[in-house]
């Protein structure tokens, strides 16, 4: 199963049904009236995630120095064009050709 950002973005309710479905775990009807795939979302919006400590300092919660720590930028639609060049760009592209080669998934 593929995602795009662009999508998940659009769509954010949608595709998170689609996943849970994709995971064996698809939401009730009671669970969808009670906005339960709207509470994850919520969970895992980039605000939220991105608001936590842990991702502002790289410290976890009882101090110790998360090795994992990870940059968080805008989380918007196209932002990469502020960071990669052109050559970036047609580089990551053949990579992802090659890689996703007859997955099914276009670009």
């Amino acid at each position: 199963m593929f995602f795009k950002f662009e999508e998940m973005k659009e769509e954010p309710t949608l595709h998170s049904r689609r996943l849970a479905e994709f995971l064996g775990c698809p939401f009730s009807l009671e669970e969808g009236a009670l906005g339960v795939a709207d509470d994850i979302l919520r969970l895992c919006s980039f605000d939220n995630l991105s608001n936590l400590d842990v991702n502002k300092n790289g410290k976890l919660s009882s101090g110790d120095e998360n090795s994992a720590f990870l940059f968080y930028r805008k989380g918007e639609v196209g932002d990469w064009m502020n960071y990669l060049t052109a050559e970036m760009v047609e580089r990551q592209d053949c990579i992802n050709e090659e890689k996703l080669q007859g997955s099914g998934l276009k670009f």
